[in-house]
């Protein structure tokens, strides 16, 4: 492989967790990379620890184009890399979702990816070559209640992504599905964030569901067995970022194997018998 520093990166979601592990990481190996995140304030923490930083909403189609502006002009018009990481989960009954929730999931966790993605790979093309990373999920795979509209967003993400890898062979672009399960991070907080905000619990039919969730959001520390920290991430970039033929998908955390393997395995109604008491 060439010197990892001759291979800029773009990363999204830089503030704290995955992003900021992933982009620590890969400058630790040598990597150029431009670490992006939504509030001015991160940007600033993020150039004040020698990361080249910009300012990126993906929920802003503007603060989108001046991002990548900016990033082509700090790179020389190059970008090798792209991992697609900033999104939040929303929680709730699908029944308790307004229009509104749904579409502010799908602004940030697809739409802006879609976006910035479209806007760099004119780019990857005049290179012959590139690397598109999506942080997925497990919820990418399987269905959990209470989480629909990250499921949602998470269910589009891979069918976006797998016909983008079918349109771009032969490009030299490669596109690569990371699908952590639960990874220590800052996501519980954020979600409980948005939870209070679209959720109204008091003219819910899930009130006693919620009271439950809201303990498991709150609670310091990992609630979920099999939790790993973002390194086991970081590990599955590196990969899709240096190897000759990147994997399509790449599990991470047990709940992903045994989730997708049993979900290939069994009846419908067994697996939903399953995920129910999950």
């Amino acid at each position: 492989m060439s010197n990892p520093s001759d291979k800029p990166v773009l990363i999204t979601g830089c503030s704290s967790g995955i992003g900021l592990c992933v982009a620590r990481g890969l400058k630790q190996k040598g990597y150029r990379v431009i670490a992006s995140a939504r509030k001015t304030g991160d940007v600033e923490r993020l150039m004040a620890e020698g990361f080249e930083s910009v300012v990126l909403d993906l929920a802003d189609s503007d603060s989108i184009q001046q991002a990548v502006d900016q990033v082509f002009r700090m790179t020389d018009n190059r970008l090798y890399g792209l991992f697609n990481n900033g999104a939040y989960g929303q929680p709730g009954a699908v029944e308790d979702l307004s229009r509104e929730a749904l579409r502010a999931q799908f602004e940030t966790n697809l739409f802006g990816w879609h976006e910035l993605t479209c806007r760099i790979l004119p780019l990857m093309r005049q290179q012959g070559e590139g690397r598109i990373i999506q942080n997925s999920s497990v919820l990418g795979l399987v269905a959990l209640a209470y989480r629909g509209a990250y499921n949602a967003s998470k269910f589009a993400l891979e069918g976006l992504s797998d016909t983008l890898r079918l349109e771009l062979q032969g490009s030299g672009i490669f596109v690569s599905l990371i699908e952590p399960g639960p990874i220590e991070s800052r996501f519980r907080a954020n979600a409980y964030a948005m939870w209070q905000r679209y959720v109204d619990p008091a003219q819910s039919p899930h009130q006693a569901a919620y009271q439950a969730m809201q303990t498991r959001l709150t609670k310091d520390g990992p609630t979920v067995p099999f939790t790993l920290p973002p390194e086991a991430v970081l590990k599955r970039v590196i990969h899709a970022l240096e190897s000759p033929r990147p994997q399509i998908r790449y599990y991470v955390t047990f709940p992903t194997y045994l989730f997708g393997t049993l979900k290939r395995l069994l009846p419908n109604r067994i697996m939903d018998g399953i995920l129910r008491r999950v």
